[in-house]
């Protein structure tokens, strides 16, 4: 049936899951959720120029135009790994509890200034965006970045089924979606499925010999390519600068073999090469530096890699370095959790050119018994230091003990926020993506 379906797929335009953007001479996939049932869309995605749909609720069936399967998800699955076996395309996965999209957009903008990449849409990186980014790849592709999200345990195992991953990195392991993995330990076990992955089928790790808890996964594994400040790494980075990064980085002559022993590599040189990005944070440094490791291994010029650090602008609410009339806007809104929140917070110490700091920070989400240790940590962090004015927003930061202003809503601060005044200020705003904290100064 997958090679019937394959034919199908590979004489089309690709795959439609949703008919408000159906492409024409694509394959329509039904997909089900908790409030949609996408066969009942069937037919109206073959009027809107879909070719073929696949529906696992033979109610829907059209003669001719779709194929009943038992599990439309699943197929989709399927076909991807097909696809991605039948191409033999390289697969690099990447996964960790922060930084996963922007190390994925930075390794990105890096290796396309002389391969061929395709890489995850956005965050689409569940069961359903995997397959999705597979199915992008084209015979003329040279790698795949498919970025891997999990909030509870086996996820990224499975994912690793779906996409055989090649190559493989994880950024970091925080306390992210503690309810789904019942503890940081939950955690660390689950982003380390990518490494477990890695290992059983004998494939290429890029680590971060700086990060203990990613290091400890290795487990003495020997067909890892690393990065870091220390010695005995492949590449080394330094970072001379944190706004926006700066970062010096060079080659050690240290590359692994396909058997895990060091092997000098011609055209390599021990001379510092400086990148200048459009990043700020010193979180984002590790990021850089990930994509510079990247480079490196896969043999791109230090102008190629440099370029590609250069280029690439942050969007979506990452990291965004804003002016907002005098004042100056950190806007890191996409996501939270208590590793990043506490991350976002040091940077922000550390901007000293900036006197007057103004933190507005929203709830982080999916703690689970966890939230209300976490938020009060936070804000415990908070009284350590002087601030120019510090806001909390959300339930979980209305409960805490804090000596600034909390507002249960986003609604009730936005009424108070019209009315503020700041002036030749710092201002971090981060906040979990529910909170959509970017709110505040939309079209400012």
């Amino acid at each position: 049936m997958i090679e019937e379906l394959y034919q199908r797929y590979i004489n089309s335009a690709g795959v439609s899951t949703d008919t408000r953007n159906i492409t024409p001479n694509s394959i329509y996939f039904a997909l089900k959720g908790a409030s949609f049932n996408g066969n009942t869309f069937a037919q109206e995605a073959l009027a809107k120029g879909a070719c073929y749909a696949v529906i696992d609720d033979p109610a829907y069936h059209i003669a001719d135009k779709t194929l009943l399967v038992d599990d439309v998800l699943t197929t989709l699955q399927q076909l991807a790994t097909y696809h991605r076996r039948k191409l033999k395309t390289l697969v690099i996965g990447i996964t960790g509890s922060n930084g996963k999209t922007t190390t994925k957009e930075l390794i990105k903008s890096v290796l396309s200034q002389q391969l061929n990449i395709v890489a995850t849409q956005g965050n689409l990186n569940n069961n359903i965006g995997v397959p999705l980014t597979l199915l992008t790849i084209k015979p003329e592709t040279d790698i795949a970045i498919v970025e891997m999200g999990a909030n509870h345990p086996g996820e990224i195992a499975f994912l690793c089924s779906i996409a055989e991953p090649d190559y493989g990195y994880i950024t970091s392991i925080g306390k992210a979606h503690l309810e789904g993995f019942g503890s940081f330990e939950g955690v660390i076990k689950t982003k380390g499925e990518l490494y477990d992955y890695l290992k059983t089928h004998h494939k290429t790790i890029i680590a971060n010999a700086d990060n203990p808890i990613t290091e400890a996964l290795l487990e003495n594994y020997n067909n890892v390519y690393s990065f870091g400040v220390g010695e005995g790494v492949n590449v080394s980075a330094q970072c001379l600068s944190t706004q926006p990064v700066k970062i010096q980085f060079a080659d050690s002559s240290l590359q692994t073999t396909t058997e895990g022993f060091p092997a000098n590599i011609e055209g390599f040189t021990d001379t510092p090469t400086v990148a200048t990005s459009h990043l700020v944070g010193s979180y984002n440094f590790t990021n850089i530096a990930a994509s510079v490791a990247f480079g490196r291994y896969f043999k791109l010029s230090t102008k190629a890699i440099q370029k590609g650090i250069e280029s690439y602008i942050p969007q979506n609410n990452r990291s965004q370095l804003l002016q907002w009339g005098s004042n100056t806007v950190l806007l890191d809104a996409y996501n939270a959790n208590p590793s990043s929140m506490t991350a976002a917070i040091d940077n922000l110490l550390s901007m000293n050119s900036f006197p007057n700091k103004v933190l507005i920070l929203g709830d982080m989400f999916e703690l689970g018994d966890y939230a209300t240790q976490e938020h009060q940590s936070i804000v415990d962090k908070l009284k350590e230091h002087q601030w120019a004015g510090v806001y909390l927003i959300g339930k979980n930061f209305k409960q805490t003990k804090a000596p600034y202003p909390q507002y249960e809503t986003f609604e009730e601060f936005r009424e108070v926020f019209k009315k503020l005044s700041f002036q030749d200020s710092l201002i971090l705003i981060k906040g979990s993506r529910g909170m959509a904290l970017e709110r505040l100064i939309a079209n400012s």
